[in-house]
């Protein structure tokens, strides 16, 4: 039981709803009965799988470089010692595999047999997902520790989950799609740099060279600022583009917390206290797109 435990922690669950967001708008654009769909139900198993296996390998690179030492949050596991090094590694194989066997079946439901180009490119993105996934931490030229952990969260987390999901229900994508899947993964990138604000004085230490770290924290603040409002503008505009009845507009309830939240950023002088911040903007993010997929 105490094993099973940490397993879970290690998951890091709270990271989960963030994860699907991006399919779940992107499935609500392409097929209005989206939540009856395999394909869906699919997507999010494998979406998940990938979210899993990032966090195992995010838990293993930082713990075997001293990273997590000293971090500010919730416990890392290998970096306790309550999960050792090869056992993390191989949960890292299970869940790899895990994660491109499901691809193949989600890829399989949605293309058949008939369409092997597009199912050899899917299956290249699922491909490419589970590299990106490990090589955030681990390994000497881990691109979280060089500050391009925004652009792989902004196209996995937006583009990729948003424009990937449509179109595996209808085969097609249209230039307005880019207005949602942006929102998503800039939300995205603000939920990644409240977590970099937070870790920045271990970061620095470590030689993690976020890029909160290589900014500073004024800047960075502005940066947050930035990515919030830039989605709701984003999002804002992609109704006005498709709109038919004003309760279109209801998920700007979810971004009244979002918006709370550059006020708490603007006002934090303590990094470790925005830890709590972190669960407040992942799951708006995740309102925003239950929201938003009940009246596109």
């Amino acid at each position: 039981m105490h094993q099973l435990k940490a397993w879970i922690s290690a998951a890091r669950l709270r990271t989960l709803p963030l994860s699907i967001s991006g399919i779940i708008v992107g499935s609500a654009l392409g097929f209005d009965q989206f939540l009856s769909s395999s394909i869906f139900w699919l997507a999010i198993l494998t979406t998940i799988s990938f979210q899993v296996l990032s966090n195992f390998a995010n838990d293993y690179g930082d713990g075997i470089k001293g990273t997590d030492d000293h971090r500010e949050g919730e416990k890392r596991l290998v970096a306790s010692g309550l999960i050792s090094e090869k056992q993390m590694k191989t949960g890292m194989g299970i869940m790899a595999l895990l994660s491109l066997g499901l691809s193949l079946l989600l890829i399989y439901n949605a293309f058949g047999c008939e369409n092997l180009l597009l199912s050899l490119v899917f299956f290249g993105f699922g491909a490419l997902s589970v590299i990106a996934a490990i090589k955030y931490t681990v390994g000497d030229n881990a691109y979280g520790y060089s500050g391009f952990g925004d652009v792989f969260v902004f196209l996995f987390f937006g583009w990729l989950s948003v424009i990937g999901s449509y179109y595996l229900f209808v085969m097609e994508w249209h230039l307005p799609l880019v207005l949602p899947a942006t929102a998503i993964g800039l939300l995205s990138m603000a939920v990644l740099n409240l977590n970099n604000m937070r870790d920045i004085e271990n970061d620095a230490k470590s030689g993690k060279e976020t890029l909160v770290v290589k900014w500073g924290r004024e800047k960075a603040k502005k940066y947050h600022y930035v990515l919030i409002i830039c989605a709701l503008v984003a999002a804002i505009t992609h109704t006005v583009l498709h709109f038919y009845s004003f309760k279109q507009f209801l998920y700007l309830i979810a971004f009244i917390p979002l918006l709370l939240n550059i006020k708490t950023v603007y006002q934090n002088k303590e990094p470790r206290l925005l830890d709590s911040e972190l669960k407040k903007v992942a799951l708006s993010t995740f309102a925003f797109a239950i929201l938003f997929s009940m009246f596109h």
